[in-house]
């Protein structure tokens, strides 16, 4: 108890507690009755033991959990790699791009200039076309040399029919043949493009009537919109010896009418492609 007339007197003590020379604590303590300095004394130090305790314990706790998120770390990487494994490395195609001088094999589709498709790999496609009665060719998968022209002027490709089979070649201009391959470059494998032909619209022909007929055909039988199947090759003596097996066809479109004749088109504005593999991955 104490006297009368004294007072209890309250100080307030700052105090650092360091925990593997590291600052954990910073905190202000009051004590009273100063005049019991060694109990004052023990206080403090009873106080500075527990909360040394306490960082020591804080310190552990934040270790273990530490200890648990690297083996969940671990457990998921782990888990990844078995993955990848068992994919084997087919996907590592998704990051591959088409870079100049690959062989790259394609899907492609040709369309007219309404948008109509006249040769595609695309089997449905080419059953949907070809069961509404419009003319259609069904063709292989293309491979293309990315970024290379070819030397040719004309290039046979194999085409079937309904009425001949796969007894008939497609003539694809060198010119095409070119923008194809070059506007590949920088595809992914399944990535789709549409790729537009530039110079279309200068590729025409004029049919008199004296040639419409010697091909049996009457000019008052056509009119602006049919479609004629041209045969095309690149070889000079077509004419002296035209035979079915020298040349190849190709769809033209009547783009006007006269009395001497007819303009026939026989360009197209877009060939649709689509990435199948790039160096056979």
């Amino acid at each position: 108890m104490k006297k009368r007339g004294e007072f209890i007197r309250f100080v307030c003590v700052p105090v650092q507690v360091f925990f593997k020379r590291e600052l954990t604590h910073d905190l202000t303590f009051c004590f009273f009755d100063l005049s019991n300095r060694n109990g004052l004394s023990q206080l403090g130090d009873e106080l500075i033991g527990r909360i040394t305790a306490m960082g020591e314990k804080k310190q552990k706790q934040q270790t273990k959990n530490w200890v648990k998120a690297l083996v969940i770390i671990a457990c998921v990487l782990f888990a990844g790699l078995m993955v990848v494994s068992a994919m084997g490395t087919g996907w590592l195609s998704f990051f591959t791009v088409v870079k100049p001088g690959d062989t790259v094999t394609i899907d492609y589709t040709i369309r007219d200039g309404n948008g109509n498709p006249l040769v595609t790999t695309d089997q449905q496609v080419y059953r949907s076309v070809a069961g509404s009665g419009s003319g259609i060719f069904l063709s292989k998968q293309l491979v293309v040399q990315a970024n290379q022209s070819s030397n040719k002027a004309v290039i046979p490709i194999q085409v079937y029919s309904v009425e001949g089979g796969w007894s008939k070649t497609f003539a694809l201009f060198g010119g095409e043949f070119d923008a194809i391959a070059s506007n590949i470059v920088g595809m992914k494998d399944n990535e789709q493009k549409s790729i537009r032909i530039p110079f279309r619209d200068s590729m025409t022909q004029t049919w008199s009537v004296a040639q419409l007929k010697s091909n049996g055909v009457n000019l008052t039988d056509i009119q602006i919109g049919d479609q004629i199947a041209m045969g095309v090759s690149d070889t000079p003596e077509l004419e002296k010896n035209t035979t079915a097996s020298s040349y190849s066809i190709r769809i033209g479109e009547v783009t006007k009418k006269s009395a001497d004749g007819v303009v026939i088109s026989f360009g197209y504005p877009t060939i649709d492609v689509t990435i199948v593999s790039i160096n056979n991955r």
